[in-house]
Parts: structure tokens; C-alpha cells; sequence
């Protein structure tokens, strides 16, 4: 798929997260998140930390950081969550949706899958439906599965593995094991959430869940 493509899916994700949030009760805020140790604020502010923090501040933040991504990835996303209130969380995703950032040495595959992942780390354990747009969960689950999707996201290498999705139109993979169910759920699974696993069958499941 062409990168405007790509990023008119991500600009799609942002507001359709940011109605979603705009939804939840202050209690909600301070709920945690599937993302251990974030409440569903501090994934939010998270989301709004590539127009918010430069190049420079996050290469130092890794620095200081002894070169610990996550422990830096951490600090900027609970800083950020001090500076920004719910609504501004939200706001910031509406202004920013067609922002175009990347990270270093990826393409938009990545904030694609950041949004789409994160919009259900926060509104699974809230009871919320996610339905993200079909051609986004056929492109994130070809990502976390690819090379460098899983050095990129920390996903296992699966090989032997079919992810079959039962709601969108893809399959990735090849071997005898099959893992099968809604797209979301499979990539959920691949990045080590277990929130979604019930949603899955298939023989290839437990290597799934082993691996994730």
C-alpha cells in the first residue's frame, strides 16, 4: 500500500480513537491500561508524544536512559500524561491525526500499528468495542509479523505458525499450525497480550501465547 494511504488510515485511527475517548468517565482515565503499568491516560499521552517531544529531546531521553528504549519510552509517556489533561489527550490526536511522523528506519506501518494496538489496550479492559478499519488490521497484522515489525515491536518469531484471520480478508504465515480469529485478536496475541486469547482456536494457539 502507498504511504498516503497509509496515512490516511493512520489520520482514520486517531479520530476514530479520539471519539472512543472522548466516551470514557473520568474514572475510566485512571483505569489500567493492557499495557503494564500505564493507565489508560498515560497510553493516551502516549499516543500524542510524536508531535510533542523533538528528535533531539528523545535521543537524549534514550541517553539517559543508558540506551533502554522502553525505560525511555516510559519516562517521556508518564511526563507527558502530567502535562496533558484527558481532553487534551483527545484533542491533540483530533489536530494531529494527519501528522507524519515515523520512526527512525521505519515507515507508516509503525504508527499504524501503534494506534490500532494501544486504541485496544485502552478500550478492551474497559468493556469498550474496538473495530478498527478492516484494511488497517490487514496491513498492522502483515507488519508485526514481518522482520522488521518484530524487531521493531518486540514480537516473537513465529515460523511455523498460519495467522488466519476470521474477519478480514488475510493470512500470514506458513507451516502446520494454524491460529485463527479476528485480526485484532491475532495481533494482540503476537505482542503478548492475553486479554484477546479467548477469541482465538486452533492448534497453533498455545505456541502463540508461549511465544507472545
Amino acid at each position: 500500500m502507498a504511504d498516503d494511504a497509509l496515512f490516511a488510515l493512520i489520520a482514520a485511527e486517531r479520530r476514530r480513537l479520539a471519539d472512543e475517548l472522548e466516551q470514557l468517565s473520568p474514572a475510566d482515565w485512571e483505569q489500567p491500561s493492557l499495557c503494564s503499568g500505564w493507565s489508560t491516560h498515560v497510553v493516551a499521552a502516549h499516543l500524542n508524544l510524536p508531535w510533542s517531544v523533538s528528535s533531539p529531546a528523545f535521543v537524549l531521553g534514550i541517553l539517559r536512559a543508558r540506551g533502554n528504549i522502553d525505560r525511555a519510552m516510559d519516562h517521556f509517556s508518564r511526563r507527558q500524561a502530567e502535562r496533558l489533561d484527558p481532553a487534551c489527550c483527545i484533542a491533540g490526536l483530533r489536530a494531529q491525526a494527519e501528522h507524519r511522523f515515523t520512526p527512525p528506519g521505519f515507515g507508516p506501518e509503525a504508527p499504524l500499528t501503534d494506534v490500532v494496538v494501544h486504541g485496544a489496550d485502552i478500550l478492551r479492559p474497559l468493556g469498550r468495542a474496538v473495530d478498527p478499519d478492516p484494511e488497517a488490521l490487514r496491513t498492522v497484522l502483515g507488519f508485526v509479523t514481518s522482520p522488521k515489525g518484530r524487531k521493531g515491536f518486540g514480537a516473537p518469531n513465529l515460523d511455523g505458525v498460519v495467522l488466519q484471520a476470521t474477519d478480514v480478508d488475510v493470512t500470514v504465515g506458513a507451516g502446520d499450525e494454524v491460529a485463527s480469529g479476528p485480526a485484532l485478536a491475532l495481533v494482540a496475541a503476537v505482542l503478548g497480550r492475553r486479554a484477546f486469547t479467548d477469541q482465538l482456536a486452533g492448534d497453533g494457539v498455545a505456541r502463540l501465547t508461549a511465544a507472545g
